[in-house]
């Protein structure tokens, strides 16, 4: 009697464990490997690769998308801290670029250009307050996304507002200009811009 009794009992479980596993056909997935349909976690953005002895990096938003450059103080300390100064009051917001030279360079800084009506006068303002000195140097060269002081005339001390960025190697301006940063996200976008593309917004990220 025992042993009818232990037959009916492997039975029954055997009956239950078959209709468990009908209309499932999901096998678990290998050990390391995430379920069929779970999709992957997003990965982080990468951090734009920063040169040793940067300063501050600027951001710069526009109509065609941001890029970045970082700062050099080290080498152009009173151009740097001039930049910072308008940046950090707002003063490049709203402008346009005014001047594009396909490989050669893409310059904004003038408040006029955010007045289509004064487009003549594109390229010669600016905050009317100048850095005063002029800080080339060998260290900081016109490389591919150089941004450098713009300036009239012969005068590097009189740059103010105005920066370039250079759209392709232009090692002829080193020693001329004063080189203060380097694009270093955003490239792409420098090469998209042209006259008269609106700079939305310039921002310091620390």
């Amino acid at each position: 009697m025992r042993h009818v009794v232990a037959v009916a009992a492997a039975v029954a479980v055997a009956t239950a464990s078959a209709w468990a596993g009908q209309g499932s056909t999901a096998k678990p997935a290998p050990a390391g490997q995430k379920p069929a349909g779970q999709k992957p976690a997003a990965a982080a953005p990468a951090q734009p690769k920063r040169s040793p002895g940067a300063g501050p990096l600027i951001v710069v938003e526009t109509v065609k998308g941001t890029f970045q450059f970082e700062t050099y103080p080290n080498e152009a300390p009173k151009s740097v801290e001039h930049v910072l100064a308008l940046v950090k009051r707002n003063f490049y917001n709203g402008m346009r670029v005014h001047r594009q030279i396909p490989g050669f360079i893409m310059q904004f800084g003038d408040p006029f250009s955010r007045d289509m009506s004064k487009k003549d006068l594109w390229g010669t303002g600016g905050s009317f307050n100048i850095v005063g000195v002029g800080e080339p140097s060998p260290k900081r060269t016109h490389a591919l996304g150089a941004v450098a002081m713009a300036y009239p005339g012969k005068d590097p001390r009189q740059a103010d507002s105005q920066l370039y960025v250079t759209l392709a190697p232009v090692h002829r301006l080193d020693g001329n200009y004063t080189v203060i940063g380097q694009v270093i996200a955003g490239m792409d976008v420098v090469q998209k811009l042209a006259v008269p593309d609106v700079i939305r917004r310039v921002t310091v990220k620390e």
